[in-house]
């Protein structure tokens, strides 16, 4: 019997009463389901268990968080202590982030998981977007309603060459903005796939990776079932997964020929 392709979506780390949580949004764990794969919730890895998630993964996504990377992984130190870290997520996920484009895993990035993967490749992060010269204030307004929080906020333009030209049909598109954090640099074999009107990097690719992978600054997971924008890349993702499978499988020996390998010609024969 078939089953969904498996995207690993790594939890986030949150202090709930005297004991400590693995949480993930159910909004990412839906939009896995969306996208016609079956989410696994990765509490937390070891440096050597790795690479046995990423064998068992057909894809990533990695998801937003009210929590930021670290800034000491790109060289700075804490520009505002009020605003949370999650450093257990930062000490896995940053290694996960190369091996897994390496090997192949379909990948995508949202908010959070867009920061973190500029910086596990090398790149770094604006800590306040909204006090850089020149740059909107990308955060969501305090005290309103989620539905208001979430909703579309400022244009996007794609870059013309690249992958989300080939998968949106439209140049331009709204997206909604809640980050306070943004691209400062982006790391070095990083293609920019779309921009804000002010210039910030909102979405980007890694083209030499060999197989799908894409980074969102904003949510599409909000909501996706009635965006088209949404709908259009959960499902490129999702077939990214269900190919990789497919491949793999095709690769595989099956149960019966790997062992009648060490059988003899009599046991051969005969079927229990």
């Amino acid at each position: 019997m078939s089953r969904a392709p498996i995207v690993l979506v790594p939890a986030c780390n949150r202090q709930l009463g005297d004991h400590p949580f693995h949480i993930a949004g159910r909004k990412y764990v839906a939009a896995v389901r969306l996208a016609g794969c079956l989410p696994l919730v990765v509490p937390e890895a070891r440096a050597d268990e790795l690479d046995g998630l990423l064998e068992l993964a057909d894809g990533v996504l990695l998801t937003g968080s009210p929590s930021n990377v670290h800034p000491s992984h790109f060289g700075e130190a804490v520009h505002d202590p009020r605003l949370p870290l999650d450093a257990l997520r930062d000490a896995w996920t940053l290694p996960l982030i190369p091996r897994a484009l390496e090997r192949g895993v379909p990948f995508f990035g949202i908010c959070r998981g867009f920061q973190e993967t500029n910086v596990a490749l090398g790149g770094s992060l604006y800590q306040a977007v909204q006090e850089v010269p020149g740059r909107m204030d990308h955060r969501s307004p305090e005290g309103v309603p989620v539905e208001v929080a979430y909703g579309l906020a400022h244009p996007v333009q794609v870059v013309p060459g690249g992958l989300l030209e080939r998968l949106l049909p439209e140049p331009s598109f709204q997206v909604n903005s809640v980050h306070g954090q943004g691209v400062q640099r982006l790391a070095e074999g990083l293609r920019v796939e779309a921009m804000a009107p002010d210039g910030l990097v909102e979405a980007f690719t890694r083209p030499d990776a060999p197989a799908f992978n894409l980074c969102v600054q904003w949510h599409p997971e909000w909501q996706a079932e009635h965006n088209p924008v949404s709908l259009a890349l959960l499902r490129a993702f999702g077939d990214a997964c269900r190919a990789r499978q497919a491949a793999r499988a095709a690769h595989a020996p099956t149960r019966r020929t790997a062992g009648r390998d060490s059988l003899t010609p009599h046991e051969a024969t005969h079927d229990d």
